[in-house]
């Protein structure tokens, strides 16, 4: 009978390596909570993630989306 192992502590980078390499907007936007129209925005303004064209498609990188996400809760609520 096997026996389940506790959970190991690289749960984060065994969860990215299943989201594969490269990502659509529509798969951003879903995991951001916001429109796919939110994403061609900030893109325009220069203020969201990081996105590559391939051909004539839009891709995100998911490390850089999760590097963005965590920069944007990096600020002080001391001040």
């Amino acid at each position: 009978m096997p026996t389940s192992s506790p959970r190991s502590t690289n749960a984060p980078a065994t969860a990215a390596a299943a989201r594969g390499p490269l990502t659509t907007p529509a798969e951003v936007a879903a995991f951001l909570g916001v429109p796919v129209k939110t994403l061609y925005q900030w893109k325009y303004r220069g203020i969201g993630p990081n996105v590559h064209k391939v051909g004539r498609h839009l891709r995100y990188r998911w490390p850089e989306v999760d590097a963005w996400v965590n920069a944007q809760s990096a600020y002080d609520l001391t001040a």
